[in-house]
């Protein structure tokens, strides 16, 4: 999965949603990339976008097709 500008989305992206909501990607479904928060026991169903959490909207689940976000900053997460 990549960003409107062809830069990868990586695990703990701090991303803008828009509206002035921020989130964190919590999950790459594409490259198997997930948090200990969001295991891909749980979250691999799913099988391609990304999971970003955002306080604004809880969890949304992006795919390639439909996400608008962009890369704010990179910040590796767990």
């Amino acid at each position: 999965m990549d960003y409107a500008d062809g830069q990868e989305v990586l695990l703990g992206d701090a991303v803008n949603l828009g509206g002035g909501s921020v989130g964190r990607v919590v999950a790459v479904l594409d490259t198997g990339r997930y948090s200990e928060r969001y295991p891909e026991e749980d979250w691999s169903y799913l099988k391609d976008g990304a999971l970003v959490e955002a306080p604004a909207f809880g969890l949304v689940h992006c795919t390639g097709s439909d996400h608008d976000f962009t890369l704010l900053r990179r910040n590796e997460i767990n």
